[in-house]
């Protein structure tokens, strides 16, 4: 919520770069929380009229392509030493039984691991450094790169989006029907103080009547 409170702070062409960039620079192998700022950004686009649903997913999906692919290069690069400087670095995402976790996904799955692995916050860290660091070859990983950033970054903004719409109807139905029962409520409450105040009347007026006589004949 916070996240969500903090990009409805700023212009709707800078919420399209922060999700790009934070997806972006996640995808690289630092730890970042690129899910949330997205499914956060989504969300404020369903009552914001200023962020288009389909410019944002666009936004998200070249962000994933291209932070994985500057990935994949920098673990070619770098190799094994990488990994152990991100584990000295991130010890809590990239400790050694994460990484060897992650290297027997690649290892059994190929390209469905980097496919996948977009939707597993895990794996979304490792697929670009690590497909890198085992060489696997880079139009197989572009592939599965691409498909997977559309799926994941255009299929969660899309669900999120429609999700916040109905959420909203769904809520101005509730808040009408909150009136009405509030508006029935207060008039039931009206009727039925009225009617004991008219009982109380009533009472008062026999006491007062049956009290007279008996003055009288004193």
């Amino acid at each position: 919520m916070h996240v969500q409170d903090w990009l409805d702070t700023v212009p709707s062409a800078a919420v399209y770069a922060v999700v790009a960039l934070v997806i972006g620079v996640e995808s690289l192998g630092i730890p970042l929380p690129g899910e949330i700022v997205l499914v956060s950004a989504a969300l404020l686009s369903s009552q914001h009229s200023g962020i288009n649903p389909v410019v944002l997913g666009a936004c998200a999906t070249a962000g994933a392509v291209i932070g994985d692919s500057i990935g994949y290069a920098i673990g070619r690069k770098g190799g094994r030493p990488l990994l152990a400087w991100l584990g000295g670095k991130f010890p809590k995402h990239f400790s050694e039984g994460h990484v060897a976790t992650a290297e027997r996904s690649f290892q059994k799955w190929g390209m469905w691991a980097v496919f996948f692995g977009r939707f597993v916050a895990l794996l979304r860290i490792f697929a670009g450094p690590l497909a890198g660091v085992l060489h696997m070859p880079y139009w197989k990983f572009l592939i599965a790169n691409v498909l997977g950033g559309i799926c994941w970054a255009g299929g969660t903004t899309a669900a999120i989006y429609y999700i916040g719409v109905v959420a909203e109807s769904w809520l101005k139905k509730f808040s009408w029907l909150g009136l009405v029962a509030a508006v029935l409520i207060g008039l039931v409450s009206f009727l039925v103080i009225k009617r004991k105040a008219k009982k109380a009347q009533v009472a008062h007026q026999q006491e007062t009547e049956a009290a007279e006589p008996v003055a009288a004949g004193e």
